[in-house]
């Protein structure tokens, strides 16, 4: 099973994909992951983006594709991945789905995790305080939420125009949340 996992900062992406990973059986593949391992590896990927990132510019959808079809191309995502992180916006949807497709492998579903933004405020500043860190304020968490909201949201259409959208509900425990991405994955497992 191919999948994009969608969410906002603070729905629970990372925890969920980890769960997903076993349930399915693929890779979690998230880009920024990716971009630190090809920086560290110093394939020549991960050298321009190295030269990019110490100029403080961020990586070209050019690179990171790259990187994602090197990835693809590895014998683990025979059966799928989980892609965390990755489209951020509909030019980086389009472009995925073209590499997906030039590659053989089209995109079965995308899964977006709905929490609403007080609760994932609440949620980023309950992590920041177990973790120590200050840069998470109220204010800072709903700029990011906002920024998510602009980028991301064309998105999420476009997998909806697609048909490929699946809404799951993020709110409640670890266990009930993973409960609703097996229900809606189970048919598409079975089927792959």
């Amino acid at each position: 099973m191919r999948l994009v996992l969608l969410g906002p900062p603070g729905s629970g992406k990372g925890t969920q994909a980890a769960r997903l990973k076993e349930y399915l059986q693929v890779p979690h593949i998230s880009t920024g992951d990716l971009l630190r391992a090809e920086v560290a590896a110093g394939s020549p990927l991960g050298m321009q983006a190295k030269e990019i990132m110490a100029r403080g510019d961020f990586v070209s959808d050019e690179i990171l594709l790259g990187m994602l079809e090197d990835r693809f191309a590895r014998p683990d995502t025979a059966n799928g991945f989980i892609l965390d992180g990755y489209p951020r916006n509909q030019a980086q949807a389009d472009a995925l789905g073209q590499l997906l497709t030039r590659l053989g492998q089209p995109m079965d579903m995308a899964v977006q995790l709905e929490v609403p933004s007080d609760l994932l405020v609440e949620r980023i500043a309950g992590r920041a305080a177990a973790e120590g860190r200050d840069d998470d304020t109220p204010e800072v968490v709903r700029n990011r939420l906002g920024k998510y909201e602009t980028q991301t949201a064309p998105v999420i259409d476009y997998y909806r125009q697609h048909g490929q959208l699946v809404v799951v509900d993020g709110v409640g425990s670890l266990d009930q949340v993973f409960t609703r991405l097996q229900e809606v994955l189970s048919p598409a497992k079975e089927v792959g």
